[in-house]
C-alpha cells in the first residue's frame, strides 16, 4: 500500500458549498492513493453555541471549552461536521467512513491546560482501526473531539489532531484551510518556510491566531515525519488535485 496522505481541512469550508463539492471531488479522483482525512469545523461550533447564547472565545488560537459546552461542541463537529462532510464524499463517489478521534483508540487525550477547560492534547494511539480501513480503500473522515482515559469528551485542535494521525501513518501532511499558504507582511505567499524564518515571523505578528497555530503544527510535524509538510488552500480545486497527486502548491513547511 502507497504511503497514505493526512489531509487536515479547516472548517470554514463548510460556509463554502461549492469549493466541498470541488475538494470531495478532487478526493475522488485520487482514489489510488489512500487518504485519511481530519477536519475541525469552527464556524458550526460558533453557528451553534451563538444560537444557544453561549459566548466562545479563544486563547492563543485555540477555543476555549468549558465542559458545560463539551456536549455541543462534539454534537457540532463528530456529529454535524462529520457527517455532513462525510456525505459530501460519498456522493462524489468515493468510500468514506466518519469517526473521532476516540474510535478505536486512534488517539490518546488528556487535559491541556485547565484554563481552557475541555480541550485535549493529542499524542498517537493504536493504528489498527485505520490500517485495516485504508488497506479496504476507505477514507476514513475524523473529527478533533477526542475521548481520555477518564470516559471524558475533549476538543482537539484540528491541526494537533493531524498531527498525532500523521505521526501513526508515517505519510506526507497536508494541511488546507481558506488561505492559500502562509503568507507575508505584503500579503504574498510564501512558498518554502524554515524553522527560523517562521520563528521570525511569528515574533514580529505576521504570523499570528489561527495560522501561528497551524505553522506550528507544521513545523512540529515537519521534523516528526521528517519530510516537509504542506500548508494550501482548499479553493483551488485543480490545483488541490494536483496537490493530491504529489505535485508543489501552497507553502512548503521545512523543519
Amino acid at each position: 500500500m502507497l504511503e497514505p496522505i493526512v489531509v487536515k481541512l479547516g472548517g470554514a469550508i463548510f460556509e463554502d458549498e461549492t469549493a466541498l463539492k470541488n475538494l470531495c471531488q478532487a478526493l475522488a479522483q485520487v482514489q489510488q492513493r489512500p487518504l485519511a482525512l481530519v477536519h475541525g469545523g469552527g464556524v458550526i461550533v460558533e453557528s451553534l453555541l451563538a444560537r444557544l447564547g453561549l459566548i466562545s472565545e479563544k486563547i492563543d488560537g485555540l477555543r476555549v471549552t468549558p465542559h458545560t459546552q463539551i456536549d455541543f461542541i462534539a454534537g457540532a463537529l463528530a456529529g454535524t461536521a462529520n457527517k455532513k462532510l462525510t456525505a459530501a464524499i460519498l456522493t462524489q463517489g468515493r468510500a468514506a467512513v466518519g469517526l473521532c478521534l476516540g474510535d478505536g483508540g486512534l488517539c490518546q487525550v488528556t487535559q491541556m491546560d485547565a484554563k481552557l477547560g475541555a480541550v485535549g492534547s493529542c499524542h498517537p494511539g493504536d493504528p489498527d482501526l485505520l490500517t485495516c480501513l485504508l488497506e479496504q480503500h476507505y477514507l476514513p473522515v475524523i473529527s478533533s473531539i477526542g475521548i481520555g482515559s477518564d470516559g471524558q469528551l475533549y476538543n482537539v485542535n484540528a491541526d494537533q489532531a493531524a498531527l498525532a494521525i500523521g505521526q501513526m501513518l508515517q505519510g506526507p501532511m497536508v494541511l488546507l484551510s481558506d488561505v492559500p499558504g502562509v503568507l507575508d507582511a505584503q500579503g504574498k505567499l510564501i512558498n518554502e518556510l524554515s524553522t527560523s524564518q517562521a520563528q521570525q515571523l511569528i515574533s514580529q505578528g505576521v504570523i499570528n491566531g489561527g495560522m501561528a497555530v497551524k505553522v506550528k503544527a507544521a513545523l512540529d510535524a515537519a521534523k516528526t515525519l521528517q519530510q516537509p509538510v504542506i500548508l494550501a488552500g482548499w479553493k483551488d480545486a485543480q490545483a488541490l488535485s494536483r496537490l493530491l497527486s504529489g505535485e508543489p502548491f501552497g507553502t512548503r513547511i521545512i523543519a
